[in-house]
């Protein structure tokens, strides 16, 4: 029995073997012939929809989207009740963590940066954090949390963007709160975790259900409630019935309802939870943040625009990368290629050293130099660095301001800069593993009247602290903070400032008009997967079905945004279907090889085909995302 088993494993294997060699192939010659793609099979369908498609990281949020839609909402405002929901499920995120988006808006014709990062606390300083012998901020706990910002993106969007009620985009949320059946993935993250988790009062209370047991956090299957959490969300609802009742119109309401999150009793409730666990949050922090509306960035390739937001976040780099793969013909290297891959991790490398260097709060002076960074002439230069041969383990960043017309202010800095620091003390590759590829989650919505909406939420993954009795659970974003100068000057921890995350929702447009909405999780591997995502679809002429699940490479020579902020140059994560020529040629290109099975990164997408006036979606075969279309 065991040996048949064992038997048809082994077939299973060399058909996907095989058939992954075989779309290989097919893909090479359509490069190299100028051919459309092969239009290979996926494990997943791609989903198909008339008149509105959503697509996230959780069926049961997916369906929150979809009951929105089905009442008449946009786009907007479907994706707010995706993202209440997974907030709500703890899709590796939590009520107190950080929310950022990319909106289309039809009626002007333009995309719109919505920057709903929380901030450093009063108090938070390197010297803090150095008096109590930390190189970094902690990953974990009070200290590690900057002020909540998922609950004011969420009102701002659907206020600004949105057509219905608060009460409306939060009812699926709310009922969640009341208790939803728990998966078998956060069942599993929990127990993971309990012990960290038992250091909270709140958070003890509230996700380890039943202690002293062998199994001590909910089951998969059971009821998970989280009454603290649905009171706060219904506060935030009688906000606005009141402020309706008073004859306030419905956006005035809504932002009722922001009031009464960051100055009213749940600000007073919150902060005084956080300061009694140590935390460094105060009334002021909390009135004083502010969800800004801001123009993104982008770039043009190959006669598409791309967007991403400014760099608080790392979403630039892939921008930069495109810039600098525009100065090489990727199609006649193939798919996949050793050339090809290559190619593709010396031009994410550029980026991404300069990513580590310049990138942060642009509310800040000096702040980082975005145009010169996105010079096409920048790009030109530093694709010169391109060794054709051999991994260059040492790639640092360059110089971006004379591409701007300005002198660079930290050229001390920048000479002495290594791509790599030494660990202190020495942190296991699992570890490094972790905190490189750190979860998030990724909501897409768009709809027949020409709203579309790329979403990447984070903080306030298990374990969090929960503040009290509001049900929140705070962010850990503190760690992506620097507290040298000399590591990231632009990034270096204050009081009021946004740290530098990973997280980067992304829009591209094709003669003017939504053409991909994508996203993904996985903390430093984002924009890696993203950028492989849009070249599987513009240079090889993958459907996004195929291209969120094709194989991509994973590069670890840059910084990481958490932790200990290490690096690993040469080290390439592949596919295990690669064949044995490229990682021979690979190897002798100075690579240290890893495969994994499944290579894509949890991307979702959509797609507006204009043609036929349809909406695509996609959801990789990596995790849970899934998508509902109609």
């Amino acid at each position: 029995m065991q040996n048949d088993k064992s038997s048809k494993q082994q077939s299973r294997g060399l058909a996907t073997g095989w058939a992954r060699i075989a779309m290989t192939i097919a893909l090479s010659a359509s490069a190299v012939f100028g051919g459309p793609a092969a239009q290979g099979r996926t494990q997943k369908p791609p989903l198909y929809g008339r008149h509105w498609m959503a697509v996230t990281g959780k069926p049961i949020a997916a369906s929150a989207g979809a009951r929105i839609f089905q009442q008449g909402g946009n786009a907007i405002d479907a994706a707010c009740a995706m993202l209440g929901a997974v907030t709500t499920a703890w899709t590796t995120l939590s009520w107190g963590g950080e929310t950022q988006a990319l909106i289309y808006n039809p009626h002007t014709g333009k995309v719109i940066a919505i920057n709903a990062l929380g901030a450093a606390p009063t108090g938070a300083t390197p010297e803090l954090f150095h008096k109590l012998g930390m190189r970094y901020p902690p990953e974990y706990g009070p200290l590690a949390a900057v002020t909540p910002g998922t609950p004011g993106g969420l009102v701002t969007m659907l206020a600004e963007y949105g057509t219905m009620s608060l009460a409306q985009v939060l009812e699926p949320a709310i009922e969640m709160a009341d208790g939803f059946p728990m998966d078998e993935s956060l069942s599993n993250v929990i127990e993971h975790y309990k012990d960290k988790l038992k250091e909270w009062p709140d958070s003890r209370r509230i996700m380890l259900p039943h202690l002293g047991q062998a199994h001590e956090g909910p089951l998969p299957g059971e009821i998970f409630r989280q009454p603290d959490l649905a009171a706060t969300l219904r506060k935030l609802v009688a906000a606005e019935r009141d402020a309706l009742k008073h004859g306030k119109r419905r956006k005035e309401a809504i932002y009722a309802a922001y009031d009464r999150f960051y100055k009213g009793d749940i600000a007073h409730d919150l902060v005084a939870a956080v300061r009694a666990q140590g935390g460094l949050f105060t009334l002021a922090d909390l009135a004083n943040w502010r969800v800004k509306i801001e123009e993104p960035v982008r770039t043009s390739y190959k006669g598409i625009e791309v967007y991403k937001l400014q760099p608080w976040v790392q979403g630039p780099v892939m921008l930069q990368a495109l810039n600098i793969l525009e100065n090489f013909d990727l199609r006649p290297m193939g798919y996949d290629s050793a050339r090809y891959i290559h190619t593709l991790y010396q031009a994410m490398n550029l980026a991404y050293a300069d990513r580590d260097f310049y990138y942060g709060d642009p509310a800040y002076s000096p702040p980082p130099p975005i145009e010169g960074l996105l010079s096409k002439a920048y790009a030109r230069d530093r694709a010169k660095l391109v060794n054709p041969d051999h991994n260059d383990p040492d790639i640092r960043p360059g110089d971006p301001y004379p591409y701007q017309g300005g002198k660079n202010p930290y050229l001390n800095y920048l000479a002495a800069w290594h791509s790599r620091m030494p660990a202190q003390p020495p942190i296991t590759m699992a570890e490094f593993d972790r905190t490189f590829r750190l979860g998030t989650t990724s909501i897409q919505a768009a709809d027949e009247s020409g709203w579309a909406i790329s979403v990447t939420p984070s903080g306030g993954w298990t374990p969090a602290v929960i503040a009290g009795h509001t049900g929140v659970g705070l962010s850990q974003r503190m760690q992506s903070f620097v507290l040298d100068s000399r590591d990231d000057p632009y990034n270096v921890l204050e009081p009021g400032k946004r740290p530098r995350a990973t997280l980067s929702p992304s829009m591209a447009l094709k003669d003017g008009k939504p053409y991909l909405v994508f996203s993904v999780q996985g903390g430093d591997t984002q924009d890696q997967n993203l950028l492989q995502f849009f070249l599987n679809v513009v240079d090889f002429g993958m459907t996004i079905q195929q291209a969120a699940e094709a194989a991509n490479i994973t590069s670890y020579q840059m910084r990481d945004s958490f932790a200990d902020h290490q690096s690993f140059p040469g080290r390439l994560t592949l596919n295990s279907e690669t064949p044995s020529w490229v990682r021979d040629q690979l190897t002798n290109m100075g690579y240290k090889l890893e495969y994994e099975e499944r290579t894509s990164g949890p991307i979702t997408a959509i797609f507006v085909d204009r043609e036929h006036g349809t909406l695509w979606g996609a959801a990789s075969n990596f995790g849970q995302d899934y998508g509902i279309g109609w």
